[in-house]
């Protein structure tokens, strides 16, 4: 039977590797942010928080909601007259680009990680106007409800 102070001193180890892991992710993504939404001539990608989305709707509605999720996920729950097209699905370019590429769009998935991948697919078929919710759905819930 391994002693009480073993185990805790074992579990220590596991907690500087996972307070590496959450600070490893964050500077990833403000690294991977700080090239995705880079400006260009002629065209805006912007990275709104959930509050910002809420309100970027409003003043916009003629932005097309694009849930990058999958269908499952959808059907669980979206926000109000979103598309869904998963980034899993083979087709997805073809599925996106009967959207109009020169209205707005906002892109979502649940956490941020697929709609960046998203974004950057939208970006490569000539979308002009691409506003990403950061953290996605998760926090929209948070915020709309």
């Amino acid at each position: 039977m391994r002693s009480i102070s073993f185990m805790f001193r074992r579990m220590v180890w596991l907690v500087p590797l996972f307070v590496a892991a959450i600070v490893g992710w964050f500077i990833y993504e403000s690294v991977w942010d700080a090239a995705l939404f880079r400006a260009e001539p002629g065209r805006v990608c912007a990275n709104l928080d959930a509050t910002q989305s809420v309100e970027w709707l409003r003043e916009h509605p003629d932005t097309q909601v694009l849930d990058v999720r999958s269908a499952r996920e959808f059907s669980g729950g979206a926000v109000p007259g979103a598309v869904n097209v998963s980034t899993g699905s083979e087709d997805f370019d073809q599925q996106v680009s009967a959207l109009d590429r020169h209205k707005p769009v906002l892109v979502y998935c649940a956490g941020g990680y697929r709609s960046r991948k998203a974004v950057e697919k939208l970006k490569a078929l000539g979308f002009e106007n691409i506003q990403h919710m950061h953290r996605g759905y998760l926090w929209w819930r948070r915020v709309a409800n």
